[in-house]
């Protein structure tokens, strides 16, 4: 069932370019990408995860090119990986030259260590010669040392600035397929910083609260640093950068799209916290659902209720949903409608069943 918006989020428009076939602005759908953790120059490993990344939903993934052996490997990646793969550059511009003609579909370069403007300018050259977007990756760990010098700490001021002279380079040599990020491990340092910006260029931006931390710490950090920057309208394509495995930044990252209404894909369960009330063990049931259904990208609702409190309000706007009812009986919801009355079922069991079979009239 489609979900009822009050408030519909007003998107800045920046210029379309593409990642392969991925569109990046223009009002294009946000798209979501994580980042290998595998040994690049080990194709097999790498490619193993990226299949993982892809089924999680990912629409583009980055990995790591520090060493030529990297960027070799990086041939045999893009030949059998099913999304655009963007290969991160650091220290050295040849690894980007080289990871453009392995084709790679987009080029992170950071600022604050890729070298002179002339590198700068052999880096574009290679991106049009090899048909390649770049991403400019400011990092407030890693700025320029004239720009620190001159802030004397990392200031959105700052992070602007460096964003804005690379940005101008790039344009001077009349290359425009290319998108920005200014991030910050301070949620509040990276919201003032894209905020600023989005005011300055009309470039697609990459957004997302770098090195955010742990599973859950980093989960929140950037829940609320992307949340509050996308409902400014300000944001094309996100990472969650946690310390976890990439599929869940895909996940986290999809979760925070679908709490705004701004794209919707897997399954969303509405469930209640549980309480005294509820007829059976609500919290148990999500955990075992939601695994059970991590494979499915259509967009599907789910209610998971405990009592019939609120139970029958919240089934309205979901495709399946459950109440507990009392005496073992439990009251079952299809598009938002009384539909059956299980008893002395899995609840599990039978919420799994009727989502898939919901999914099945979809196809």
């Amino acid at each position: 069932m489609d979900v009822v918006s009050l408030a519909k989020i007003t998107r800045k428009i920046t210029r379309k370019i593409n990642i392969k076939d991925v569109e990046i602005g223009g009002g294009s759908p946000i798209s979501v990408q994580t980042m290998t953790n595998t040994i690049t120059s080990n194709p097999t490993s790498t490619l193993n995860q990226i299949e993982k990344i892809e089924k999680a939903g990912a629409d583009l993934v980055r990995v790591s090119c520090p060493d030529q052996d990297s960027t070799s490997s990086l041939k045999e990646i893009v030949k059998f990986s099913n999304i655009p793969i963007i290969a991160d550059i650091h220290f050295h511009y040849q690894r980007a030259i080289e990871a453009a003609k392995a084709g790679a579909s987009c080029l992170r370069i950071n600022p604050g260590n890729i070298g002179s403007k002339d590198k700068v300018k052999d880096v574009i050259n290679a991106a049009k010669d090899y048909d390649c977007a770049i991403r400019i990756g400011v990092n407030a760990g890693s700025l320029e040392k004239n720009i620190l010098d001159k802030y004397k700490e990392p200031t959105y001021e700052a992070l602007v600035e460096s964003a804005l002279f690379h940005a101008n380079i790039l344009q001077e040599k009349d290359f425009h397929r290319f998108k920005i990020s200014v991030k910050a491990s301070n949620a509040l340092l990276s919201i003032a910083a894209y905020s600023s910006l989005s005011e300055k260029i009309d470039c697609p931006l990459h957004v997302g609260i770098t090195e955010a931390g742990s599973f859950r710490s980093g989960t929140v950090k950037s829940s609320i640093g992307i949340g509050n920057l996308l409902l400014n309208g300000i944001g094309d394509t996100i990472r969650v950068s946690l310390s976890s495995d990439p599929c869940d930044e895909v996940k986290v990252g999809f979760d925070i799209l679908k709490s705004l209404g701004l794209r919707q894909k897997g399954v969303t369960v509405i469930s209640c916290p549980s309480c005294a009330r509820q007829q059976f063990d609500v919290i148990k049931t999500v955990r075992e659902v939601e695994e059970q259904l991590d494979d499915i990208l259509t967009p599907i609702t789910v209610s998971i209720i405990g009592c019939v409190v609120n139970g029958p309000g919240e089934a309205r706007s979901t495709d399946v949903g459950i109440t507990g009812g009392g005496k073992g009986t439990h009251q079952i919801y299809v598009n938002g409608i009384p539909d059956h009355v299980i008893k002395n079922k899995s609840v599990v069991d039978h919420i799994v069943y009727e989502v898939r079979k919901k999914l099945s009239s979809l196809n």
